[in-house]
């Protein structure tokens, strides 16, 4: 039976130049890396984003694909996209969950660990 996994890993990134903190608006990137780390060539179909601000505001979003792409992973094929959220917050969180199918139609959800928005990660 195949063994169908993808792996991501997220670097997260502060964006000075689309933030005004004067209206409460922080601006951050992510760039996300997937990886089949499975045996089985598969394709990631959608998203769900659960974003939250250290005021304990939460957003959740659901789509189709990741910006604008579905890619089909052979095994050791990876993808690599970079996208952006804003913030009430100078901090707050994100975690998500891909949903996948291998050739055959099987489906598997990727988890997306959580990872830290912060402006103190701002690059000087």
């Amino acid at each position: 039976m195949p063994h169908p996994q993808f792996t991501c890993t997220v670097l997260p990134a502060y964006l000075a130049e689309h933030s005004d903190t004067s209206k409460g608006i922080y601006a951050f990137s992510y760039t996300i890396t997937v990886v089949n780390t499975g045996d089985t060539v598969a394709q990631l179909i959608g998203r769900h984003w659960v974003i939250t601000d250290v005021a304990g505001h939460t957003e959740e979003v659901r789509g189709l694909g990741v910006v604008g792409h579905q890619p089909v992973l052979k095994p050791g094929e990876r993808f690599e996209y970079t996208s952006w959220t804003r913030l009430a917050t100078p901090r707050g969180q994100m975690r998500g969950t891909f949903f996948c199918m291998t050739e055959d139609a099987q489906p598997f959800d990727t988890p997306v660990p959580a990872f830290e928005l912060s402006q103190a990660h701002a690059l000087h």
